[in-house]
């Protein structure tokens, strides 16, 4: 008797050839081979590195740097926001449509006002197209170290995605209400304040809970350019190779993390039973904390501003030689060979830690691989990159390292998350039926949440390629590496091409992934 065969199983393996085609380059791009992970002189170094961690450093001094600097991480993420929002904000006024004349009654649109916000969305996307941490980087060459760099980074970078965002929020709403007061003469204030406000801010503030979550992890990680907090100490120890101090300061990252969801779970519930007041009022007095908190600092620091124009105009003009464009397409391809590989290994890593993680294994394995996931995504991609050129030396393999440990956390949460979800009925029939725990796996839910694994793959992957631009900041390759270079050598023109080059392809993304999105939807 013939044994059924699985009418897919031919197309899977196609897909899984092809993958496997496409990756093949990427492996002598990124000088990341099994042998690198395999060689037993670098774990052994790095298991000598490991074995300091414990115990983790608990003297009294250092500990009351780590609340300082841990203080000062929170207060930049704080101030970093306010001031995006203060520069997002009017940039979502002036530039969504959702507020246009030409878009709510018949008038013709003005050249004028076209021109002006089209200027506006290509300032937006320069700002956000920077990765914060590059512009923490500009600043502390411009002007000196501390915490302001710090707070200016996330301003522009932040402002950038919340002018976006907050204009999609205002496009998203029904026209209705805008269109009738358009009709009858309002301005566009009074269009914005009733009919708009009233319904997105609640929406508003959730998204801007959201970027003070990820500006606490962006924060953190700053000073490994100079930018103060919490991120200089740990420089500081991994160059020092103190790994007692290292452990202590992992742990704070984690626990930073985990306020911060904290923060954000609780502010959701704040939103549904006041409409946000309580919300806004705790807000106002973190600000006022933390403006307080880094005054001293600043003022003792100083900032140099009259020092900005003139480093800025040694950008000009970027160097687009022959020589130099061959170096930023070879960067480029490195980042996205760098992202594509990282992807994939934390996609085959966070497949079998789904299936602990979704309680398959049982309770006590749920929790430990819970909490193994937490951590891996907690722990910074920039930090993840820092302990990987410990491990495997400078370049782009360690990059890769760095990308994999940090999305199979992410990944291995969402995909957890998805099996949980799935229907049952499916796998219950096989099992009834005779067929194997693992038959019953792969052929019940396992179709159902694959196409789900499958657009989280490419939607961290994605983000995968902005990530790798900058990792080579602290020695892990691509674009990054090339920048800090040039910034070390002073070659300020070559620095401007590379952050053109960063932008391009920040950019270059947003578009694909829009239209990749347009055309599933």
């Amino acid at each position: 008797m013939l044994k059924p065969r699985d009418p897919a199983a031919r197309a899977r393996l196609g897909w899984l050839l092809l993958t496997l085609a496409l990756l093949l380059p990427t492996l002598p791009l990124t000088q990341f081979t099994l042998g690198t992970l395999l060689n037993g002189d670098t774990w052994l170094g790095l298991a000598r590195f490991a074995a300091g961690f414990l115990p983790p450093a608990h003297d009294g001094d250092f500990l009351r740097e780590v609340a300082k600097e841990t203080a000062t991480t929170l207060a930049v993420a704080s101030a970093g926001l306010l001031l995006a929002m203060l520069l997002g904000a009017p940039l979502a006024f002036a530039t969504s449509r959702a507020l246009d004349d030409h878009q709510l009654t018949a008038s013709p649109p003005h050249r004028a006002t076209l021109a002006a916000q089209s200027l506006l969305r290509g300032l937006m996307v320069w700002l956000r197209g920077v990765p914060d941490i590059v512009w923490a980087l500009l600043f502390v060459r411009a002007a000196g170290l501390g915490s302001l760099p710090a707070v200016l980074a996330l301003g522009l970078a932040y402002g950038g995605m919340l002018g976006k965002v907050y204009a999609e929020i205002l496009e998203s709403q029904p026209r209705a209400p805008a269109q009738a007061l358009a009709v009858a003469g309002a301005s566009r204030w009074q269009r914005l304040c009733w009919a708009l406000w009233p319904q997105t801010l609640p929406e508003l503030i959730s998204y801007s809970v959201y970027r003070w979550e990820c500006a606490i992890r962006a924060s953190a990680v700053m000073g490994f350019v100079g930018a103060g907090g919490i991120g200089q100490l740990l420089d500081s120890s991994l160059k020092m190779l103190n790994g007692g101090e290292v452990a202590t300061l992992l742990l704070v990252f984690l626990l930073l993390v985990g306020l911060s969801e904290a923060v954000s779970r609780w502010s959701r519930r704040a939103l549904e039973r006041d409409g946000g007041r309580r919300l806004l009022l705790a807000g106002g007095a973190l600000v006022v904390f933390s403006l307080a908190w880094l005054w001293p600092d600043w003022r003792a620091n100083g900032f140099d501003w009259r020092g900005l124009p003139h480093f800025a105009m040694e950008f000009l003009p970027p160097d687009f030689s022959v020589a130099a464009l061959r170096q930023l397409g070879q960067g480029v391809v490195e980042t996205l060979a760098m992202s594509a590989l990282g992807t994939v290994l934390a996609a085959l890593l966070a497949m079998p830690l789904a299936l602990p993680a979704a309680g398959r294994l049982g309770a006590a394995a749920k929790r430990a691989t819970r909490l193994l996931l937490n951590a891996l995504r907690g722990i910074p991609d920039l930090l993840w990159a820092a302990l990987a050129v410990l491990a495997l030396g400078l370049g782009p393999a360690a990059g890769v390292l760095a990308l994999a440990m940090h999305t199979a956390g992410v990944l291995g949460r969402l995909f957890a998350e998805t099996l949980e979800n799935a229907p049952p009925q499916a796998e219950q029939a096989l099992l009834h039926a005779g067929a194997g725990r693992v038959a019953a796996f792969c052929y019940g839910p396992l179709p159902v949440v694959a196409s789900q694994w499958l657009a989280y793959t490419l939607y961290r992957w994605e983000n995968n390629i902005r990530i790798a631009t900058v990792l080579g900041i602290v020695g892990a390759g691509g674009l990054g590496q090339q920048l800090y270079l040039a910034l070390s050598l002073f070659q300020q023109q070559a620095a401007a091409a590379v952050i053109l080059a960063m932008v391009a392809l920040s950019w270059g993304v947003e578009q694909l992934s829009r239209a990749l999105r347009r055309r599933m939807g």
